[in-house]
């Protein structure tokens, strides 16, 4: 029985490692690495031209931006077509939120 929870924890421990390489590398690669610590990436708009923004992640707690999230979930569900947090709405609307989060 020892022996088993041994080879199960060094499984896990190798498995820990290898995604935490992969998900290293995804990053590196799609440009998210130059987001400040403490902000999170999302895209903006109602097509394929959609406008990347960073903001700080205390606004992912506030209820205006909760409506927002909840319509992204609606239309896109976890599966997002640009691989980051992505919110449907106009580029205008958005920046307004932001402004109004801003200043809260």
């Amino acid at each position: 029985m020892g022996i088993q929870l041994i080879g199960l924890s060094q499984a896990k421990q190798k498995l820990q490692r290898s995604l935490s390489a992969r998900i290293a590398s995804l990053l590196a690669t799609s440009g998210t690495n130059n987001v400040p610590k403490g902000h999170v990436a999302v895209y903006v708009g109602e097509t394929y031209q959609m406008k990347r923004f960073v903001i700080p992640i205390s606004y992912l707690n506030h209820p205006l931006f909760q409506g927002l999230l909840n319509l992204a979930e609606e239309e896109f569900g976890f599966d997002h077509p640009m691989g980051g947090l992505t919110i449907p709405c106009t580029e205008d609307y958005f920046t307004a939120l932001a402004s109004i989060l801003s200043g809260s």
